[in-house]
Order: structure tokens, then C-alpha cells, then sequence
């Protein structure tokens, strides 16, 4: 590679610092910048706006969001009022994306931490209003205690996420058989007894724009082993919404979670 090649020879312009990523873009930006990202309504994505309307809005609110992948739900989060906003994201191309996205969009109450949120998790003090945790927590090895961890620093939290579900997973075109494990681990976290399926993440850690965990492989959580897990650590008011069993990379849902005192 020769060094020259990185420096741009046109005039200062927004476009410029997204075709450092060309062909890396998950997110499909609002015009006039649609043509040249990616895919996925991360900037106008309807799963924020219902969690905003079941969780009691976000204005105001300190919020931890988890796993920003290119900043889509936090230009979201602080567009509907967020006091601030904490993003910790441990993929260093999707942490210098995200630092495009807040120079770009202007954004001024979202701080973006390259780092490991579970270890993050683990030590802080912090509380927050509410945490996002979107297309996460089927990136664990532990997806039990992640929701655990949540639940120590929020008492709201939405979850976007797929799940196990085998009969689906096996009709389902778009995913490679050897992908997922056919044999359920039993695991016990904090006293949680639930089942674990290895996912592997394969051909996809060879692209540079790779946006899942940090490791070979995860493990998924069938749909209602998640919902347990949450009620087990205290969130007892849950509301799904947007159930797609047939979704091209495996079946997904998203839940509003509360932890709300016991009458």
C-alpha cells in the first residue's frame, strides 16, 4: 500500500469521510448520503421509535446504549430528547464509524467508548434511565449474564435480537446447516437453568465490515429462554413487538423490558 493513496485530493465534504468505509456500511444513511452506505434504516428505524413510546419516552434520559455499531439509534436517541447518551463499542472499525457519524450529524449528547461493555458492566457505578441493547445479545458467549449486567444498571431496557428456533432455522434458505449446532448446552447462570445453541459465525469474519461479536462463535438463546431470563433478573413488565420468525439470518424479535415493584 502506498501512503499517498490515503489522502483525499478533493474539497472538505461530508462524503469524503464515509467513503473511508465504502463497501463497509451496514447502515443506510438518510439522503443525501443513501446511495453510497448500506442496507439496513438504522437512522429512521421503527424498532426505536415504539421502544420510545413503550418505555415512557426519552427525553431527558441518561441512556447506555450498547454495541452503536455506526451510531444509526443514537443520532436516533438524542433526535427524541435524550439527555446523554454513554455508546461503548468494541469493534474498532465501528467505533471510528460511529465517530463519523457524530462529526457528521452533529451530535452533541452522545460520547462513543471503543471498549468491551461487559467488562464495562461489571465495574461501573453507574445507573441509567434506560439501556438499548440492539443486536447484541446474540453475539455472547454468555447471553444470560449480559442480561443480568443490564439489569443491575437500568430498570428499562429494550433488546433487539435473534433467537434458536430449530424447526425454523432448518427451513430457512438463507442459513447454512453446519451454522448453528443441533444440540442443546444446558447452562445455569445466577440459578437461571436455560439452553444454549453454538452459532458460528463462519464466512462473515471475512468481511472487514463484520459486525458481530468478538469471537468465533455465540451463543443463541431460544425465544422463551430469553423472556425468562429476563424475568428472573427483575424486568416483570415485557412487551414484544416486531416477531420476525422467517428474517433472513434466523428468527428476531424485539422486547421492552421494566422492572417495576410488586404491588
Amino acid at each position: 500500500m502506498n501512503i499517498l493513496d490515503q489522502y483525499v485530493k478533493t474539497g472538505p465534504n461530508p462524503q469524503n469521510a464515509l467513503d473511508i468505509f465504502k463497501g463497509e456500511w451496514s447502515s443506510k444513511w438518510p439522503a443525501p448520503y443513501d446511495d453510497s452506505t448500506g442496507k439496513s434504516a438504522l437512522f429512521e428505524d421503527g424498532r426505536i421509535i415504539w421502544a420510545e413510546e413503550q418505555l415512557g419516552g426519552f427525553k431527558d434520559c441518561n441512556i447506555l446504549e450498547l454495541g452503536p455499531l455506526e451510531g444509526g439509534h443514537t443520532y436516533m436517541l438524542e433526535n427524541r430528547g435524550a439527555r446523554s447518551i454513554l455508546a461503548i463499542e468494541a469493534n474498532t472499525r465501528a467505533y471510528l464509524k460511529c465517530l463519523i457519524t457524530k462529526e457528521i450529524m452533529n451530535l452533541k449528547r452522545a460520547r462513543f467508548q471503543l471498549g468491551d461493555f461487559i467488562s464495562y458492566l461489571k465495574q461501573t457505578q453507574e445507573t441509567y434511565d434506560v439501556c438499548i441493547a440492539s443486536g447484541v445479545l446474540y453475539h455472547m458467549q454468555n447471553p444470560a449474564e449480559l442480561i443480568h449486567l443490564i439489569s443491575q444498571v437500568s430498570q428499562k431496557v429494550m433488546i433487539w435480537t435473534h433467537y434458536y428456533d430449530q424447526d425454523v432455522i432448518q427451513k430457512n434458505p438463507n442459513l447454512p446447516k453446519n451454522k448453528f449446532s443441533d444440540t442443546a448446552e444446558t447452562a445455569d447462570y445466577q440459578g437461571f437453568k436455560h439452553a444454549l445453541y453454538r452459532h458460528n459465525y463462519q464466512a462473515a469474519l471475512e468481511w472487514s465490515g463484520f459486525c458481530g461479536g468478538g469471537d468465533e462463535f455465540s451463543m443463541w438463546m431460544p425465544k422463551q429462554d430469553i423472556l425468562s431470563c429476563l424475568k428472573h433478573f427483575g424486568f416483570n413488565e415485557l412487551k414484544i413487538a416486531f416477531d420476525a420468525p422467517n428474517h433472513p439470518n434466523g428468527p428476531s424479535f424485539c422486547i421492552a423490558g421494566e422492572q417495576r415493584a410488586q404491588a
